[in-house]
């Protein structure tokens, strides 16, 4: 038994998708989570940059004595992941290998993809899919408006409808998206509207979850059996994300602002 607590990293309020899901998966573990909002949004930003950002994620969570380290963006694990993986000795996960893995097993072929500019430029997803499934028919497309609006708390008004309804316009018939930025389970009411009912939405965070639930088993690392706690840090504090993250986790939420000179570096 391992009573430490999991961290989790994302570049905003994204990632809290994953903590939810996480959270329903493991309850008795405790979470801590840092969004690094000062510095938000990483699809745009070069790859060399992500992974330094990445790494001070990761070194703040490491402080913070956690016991595994989720990345839970779909830009840093498309750039990021195997570099800090090799850094790091503690276990690190990213969002993009869980969900392939869940992909395979329904045995879909038709797939599409919306992500940040910087994950679809990285082919990180067609990359992970092809290798495992090789017969797979891949569309992608990047989508760099959707997290910022979702940053500002926009995910089921007009202006949601209409710019989903401009990025998705253009898909072929498919049998399942991939949601691959984590801010993008929180538009996907709008989302499964556009594409149809038959078309299956899939949120990484949920397949991080069961991957997570797996390592500290097999490790022994699951917590005693008490109600988990979370705890919240960000770079700089936004009254949106406290809105969104309290509305996603149906809960009070209280954030700690890092203290950048000494601790996030």
């Amino acid at each position: 038994m391992d009573n430490r607590p999991i961290g989790i990293f994302d570049s905003g309020v994204g990632g809290m998708t994953v903590l939810k899901a996480m959270k329903e998966k493991l309850p008795e573990e405790n979470f801590i989570y840092l969004g690094d909002t000062k510095r938000f949004p990483y699809g745009s930003k070069s790859k060399q940059t992500i992974i330094e950002l990445t790494k001070n994620g990761i070194d703040f969570l490491l402080k913070q004595n956690v016991k595994l380290v989720v990345i839970a963006c779909g830009t840093a694990t498309s750039q990021a992941l195997k570099e800090v993986q090799n850094n790091y000795q503690v276990p690190i996960l990213g969002v993009i290998e869980p969900t392939v893995q869940y992909i395979q097993t329904k045995q879909k072929t038709k797939i599409g993809v919306i992500a940040t500019t910087g994950t679809i430029r990285s082919r990180g997803w067609e990359n992970a899919i092809l290798q495992q499934i090789p017969e797979a028919q891949i569309q992608s497309i990047a989508c760099p408006l959707l997290a910022p609006m979702v940053e500002e708390g926009w995910t089921d008004n007009k202006i949601a409808k209409l710019v989903v309804k401009e990025y998705l316009k253009n898909f072929e018939k498919m049998d399942a998206l991939i949601l691959g930025c984590t801010h993008y389970p929180l538009l996907a009411t709008v989302i499964q509207k556009q594409l149809g009912k038959k078309v299956e939405l899939i949120n990484a965070g949920e397949h991080v979850a069961v991957q997570t639930q797996n390592i500290l088993q097999m490790s022994e690392q699951l917590a005693d059996g008490h109600s988990g706690k979370i705890k919240i840090y960000l770079t700089e504090t936004e009254e949106k994300f406290h809105q969104v993250a309290g509305q996603l986790l149906q809960q009070d939420i209280i954030i700690h602002q890092v203290q950048e000179e000494t601790e996030f570096i």
